[in-house]
């Protein structure tokens, strides 16, 4: 006989980071979800709860989302000690309630970073990131069309390691991770997936320069290599790239 084996709910204690602004004083609130399905979402947990809590004419717990299928890097939380949740290669969009115990207590926090002011409880001004980009992370110059660029030559090698790099999506988990805030593997990897392909290699100079002097004015901190960032970087970008950005950086000043 088959018999119905429905997966019991969780009853779960959330300690949320609640803060009004970058200038107000934030402190962890108290929260209980009960009979959460293992199967949904972090961020549908979330909803839950804020269902919840405009039901009762309270406040809403305020995160950061958009495509919630991993692609755009928005839902930036930091869950029991990690960003993105206990889990790796994800991000939280992509963390399941099945990742959690029923009874257990969940911290859920903001990133922590200077440069990441607070705007309202878990979300974060994360334009720090797009500045660093304005500063060079593109190709202005006239490369071709498309036919022009099927016909460069281009090692396998260095194809691949173009695409792996291209896949940062600047969630800013690399920053949240880091014990200085920094964010050299977020900018490694901008500079590395052009600076690999020769349609790339004629701003390679000025960008570097550029993308690492924005990076440091902006107020991110240096690397010291504890590979916290490659550890919970939901692409799994690699720290190769932050040795080949410092290849590049020490390059563009000795041409100086």
């Amino acid at each position: 006989m088959i018999q119905n084996m429905e997966k019991k709910g969780l009853n779960l204690t959330l300690k949320i980071w609640r803060q009004e602004n970058a200038r107000s004083k934030g402190s962890f609130e108290t929260y209980q979800v009960q009979d959460i399905s293992p199967d949904c979402s972090f961020l549908e947990m979330l909803d839950q709860l804020n269902e919840k809590l405009v039901d009762k004419f309270e406040k809403p717990v305020c995160f950061d989302h958009d495509c919630r299928e991993g692609i755009c890097g928005m839902c930036s939380l930091y869950i029991n000690g990690r960003p993105h949740g206990n889990d790796s290669g994800i991000t939280t969009c992509q963390l399941h309630m099945r990742h959690f115990k029923d009874g257990e207590t969940i911290w859920i926090e903001p990133w922590r970073s200077r440069a990441f002011p607070v705007i309202k409880d878990l979300v974060v001004d994360r334009t720090a990131l797009d500045k660093i980009i304005q500063e060079g992370g593109y190709v202005s110059v006239n490369t071709g069309g498309t036919p022009d660029g099927n016909a460069l030559p281009i090692r396998k090698e260095n194809a691949d390691l173009a695409m792996d790099a291209a896949a940062c999506i600047g969630c800013g988990a690399c920053v949240a991770a880091c014990k200085n805030a920094s964010a050299m593997l977020f900018v490694s990897a901008k500079v590395s997936q052009l600076a690999l392909l020769p349609q790339g290699r004629v701003e390679a100079r000025e960008r570097v320069t550029r993308m690492v002097s924005k990076m440091d004015e902006l107020g991110f901190g240096n690397c010291t290599n504890t590979r916290a960032c490659e550890a919970e970087c939901p692409k799994e970008i690699k720290i190769s790239n932050i040795a080949r950005m410092n290849r590049e950086f020490f390059v563009a000043r000795l041409q100086d």
